[in-house]
């Protein structure tokens, strides 16, 4: 275990308001990398990560940020997914001072003209707390999740990086096995102590093979876990990050006999549970109905990765309380998802790139209650007594509106569908076949590869093709290996031939 002995503080005067009620917002900005060019994922060289698509991704997050607490933003952010800074200065960035000298232009202003050097130096955390300052977001304490690294010691790709506006009292980082530090922040909410970790453990969450290092990973929390609560079995502890594990993970994968956040750290649904002596973490997963948890897809299936567990303590009349049925996932329709509701991911499309992160942000509000009573608990609609549940939810695009996908017609004059502004969206795509091994389409004066997700849309698309050598059909733009394409998600997006 490794104790920050300098924690940077950017308070103002919201720091003087009360705290309580307050947001906690758990979020994966899939890999935002500075603007320095030297990364460790290959995805992230200068010649496809520019300034500029990292200007785009700043300034998308912050959009999604201004969606909570009525356009003022969450109180704390766990972010998952910040590069460490691979170039990085002699001594902790100076937070305060990094905004002020950035001051007359926003972020993206500064990202998209001449950068000096010492502004590429600027580590990607100090850029996103300007972005989401340009959008009056305003008055985050940065808490990084690396430092300390001995001299030779290989650096990681991303960390995790919590922002808060409440007053920070105590910060460690926990290594783990071949994953990210887990970052511990102790704050002060109303003079009550609130533990706050924030982690990304290992990948691979459907791998057997990979769940040894989870559950190890889960070991180091669980351990640190005992130790708060052997002080105070009421502590207010809230965990929260990418788990690289699903809610149910254990019976979702039933080849694993064992797991880390099930049977290490020990999540679970039974909310009553924890009124006894047994239990003592909650995941707020069960609080939405099955048909409502997901936060990311892979391969067809609805995924849960990004998660925010509990501890009794939050229960009970003492200190911070959880407030009953308010975790949820911020799905914003027209912004983060695409038609289906699934997360529209990053992109490094055209100059300046679009998209936002393959996870959606989860949360869950809080508030303090002065009864200073650990005996007595909050009363509860709707509890959930579930253990667990194996419920896999599958991703559906039969049921999207197609009525809704761009036209040519609906475009706007000049509009060049290959700038990046248009990738993830939805068009009825009508057009002549172009020759080709592959079948390709020739649409708003630009030819197009044409991708089907399984056998029975691509069994469509050809014989639209050798039929009429022409398509019409609904698809989402986008690249693949540099190549320009049109994604047909469902059956239902290609019409079925009318009947001579």
């Amino acid at each position: 275990m490794r104790v920050f002995s300098r924690v940077v503080l950017f308070l103002t005067s919201v720091l003087l308001l009360p705290a309580a009620p307050f947001t906690v917002v758990t979020y994966n900005v899939e890999n935002l990398f500075d603007a320095d060019g030297v990364a460790l994922y290959d995805d992230y060289q200068p010649t496809t990560y520019t300034p500029r698509h990292f200007a785009t991704k700043l300034a998308n997050i912050a959009e999604v940020i201004t969606k909570f607490g009525g356009g003022v933003g969450p109180d704390v952010i766990l972010f998952q997914e910040i590069e460490v800074d691979q170039t990085p200065g002699k001594s902790a960035p100076d937070y305060a001072a990094i905004l002020q000298r950035l001051e007359g232009r926003t972020a993206v202003e500064w990202l998209s003209g001449d950068l000096s050097d010492a502004m590429k130096d600027l580590p990607a955390e100090a850029w996103l707390l300007k972005a989401l300052a340009d959008r009056g977001l305003t008055g985050y304490t940065v808490v990084s999740g690396d430092g300390g690294y001995a001299a030779g010691e290989e650096r990681p790709a991303i960390k995790c990086v919590t922002f808060t506006r409440l007053p920070v009292l105590e910060v460690k980082r926990h290594p783990t096995e071949n994953a990210r530090d887990i970052l511990e922040t102790k704050l002060n909410v109303d003079g009550y102590p609130f533990y706050v970790f924030n982690l990304h453990w290992k990948s691979g969450a459907s791998d057997p093979k990979t769940e040894a290092t989870r559950v190890q990973n889960a070991e180091v929390l669980r351990a640190r876990l005992d130790r708060i609560l052997a002080s105070d079995p009421a502590a207010d502890v809230l965990i929260g990050g990418d788990f690289n594990s699903q809610y149910n993970q254990k019976q979702r994968y039933p080849e694993m006999k064992l797991t880390g956040i099930n049977d290490v750290l020990g999540s679970q649904g039974n909310e009553l549970a924890l009124r006894g002596a047994t239990r003592d973490l909650y995941n707020l997963w069960f609080e939405l109905p099955e048909d409502q948890r997901g936060s990311d897809t892979y391969r067809g299936e609805w995924g849960t990765l990004i998660q925010m567990i509990i501890s009794r303590g939050l229960y009970d009349q003492n200190g911070v309380q959880y407030q009953d049925n308010s975790f949820g996932v911020a799905r914003i329709p027209g912004l983060n998802v695409d038609v289906a509701g699934i997360p529209e991911r990053w992109i490094p499309d055209g100059e300046t790139g679009a998209g936002f992160s393959d996870h959606l942000p989860v949360y869950a509000h809080f508030r303090t209650v002065p009864d200073r009573r650990t005996d007595r608990w909050m009363e509860l609609a709707r509890p959930s007594q579930t253990e667990s549940d194996a419920a896999i939810r599958p991703v559906s695009y039969s049921s999207v509106d197609l009525s809704s996908a761009i036209k040519i017609s609906d475009l706007p004059p000049q509009a060049n569908l290959r700038d990046g502004s248009w990738s993830g969206k939805l068009f009825k795509v009508e057009g002549p076949s172009v020759e080709n091994r592959y079948p390709m389409v020739r649409f708003a004066g630009e030819d197009y590869e044409i991708y089907g997700v399984n056998k029975d849309v691509r069994g469509r698309i050809y014989e639209q093709r050798d039929r009429d050598q022409a398509f019409v059909f609904y698809g989402e733009i986008g690249t693949y290996k540099g190549k320009w394409q049109f994604v047909v998600q469902d059956p239902s997006w290609v019409p079925e031939p009318k009947s001579k």
